[in-house]
């Protein structure tokens, strides 16, 4: 099946993600609210993440090794990444969207984060880990990155308890596509 990466890129672009539902089959979905990560002093994370990052046992990488984090974040009892949709993200890191931000202890893979970015917006699109702390790190690092780089916005969907202990917070959908649209007048490189 052929994939049209601008078609793609578009529906993220206008505030869709894609996910499989129980079939396997791949939808474009939207919210009414929207979860985002804060770039600014907003963002927070445990004391005890804080003993980690001090301990520098962890180093950062961009798309070392992008096929096992997106297999990492499949990895799940039920999962939305079904085999098409890592096709789709496969075709995305080749065409230069699709990013994994990883953790790794040596040469071992300890956690990563795999996101779409489009201009100043990166758009989680999910997070693992292997090694105890090693996708909280990797959340660390890559708000540190996407700041120095003046990134708008850090889209992550959808509310959990894990992001809420960074600072996670809703918007509505008409402030999600308002920050949205500034976001995609920034260009940004990753």
């Amino acid at each position: 099946m052929k994939y049209d990466v601008a078609a793609i890129i578009g529906g993220y672009a206008q505030g869709y993600f894609l996910m499989a539902d129980e079939y396997d089959h791949l939808r474009w979905y939207g919210s009414k609210q929207r979860t985002l990560i804060p770039l600014d002093e907003r963002f927070r994370y445990p004391k005890s993440l804080k003993r980690v990052l001090n301990q520098e046992r962890f180093t950062v990488a961009i798309n070392r090794d992008f096929r096992s984090v997106v297999e990492g974040c499949a990895n799940r009892e039920t999962t939305w990444i079904s085999p098409e949709l890592k096709k789709i993200y496969y075709l995305l890191n080749e065409s230069g969207y699709a990013y994994s931000f990883e953790t790794w202890e040596g040469d071992q893979l300890a956690g990563g984060i795999l996101g779409i970015v489009i201009a100043g917006a990166f758009i989680g699109e999910s997070m693992f880990y292997n090694i105890s702390e090693g996708s909280k790190v990797a959340m660390v690092k890559l708000v540190e990155r996407l700041r120095q780089r003046k990134f708008l916005l850090f889209d992550a969907q959808m509310m959990n308890p894990h992001l809420a202990r960074f600072g996670a917070y809703y918007v509505s959908h008409q402030e999600y596509e308002t920050l949205l649209a500034q976001a995609m007048k920034f260009p940004c490189s990753f």
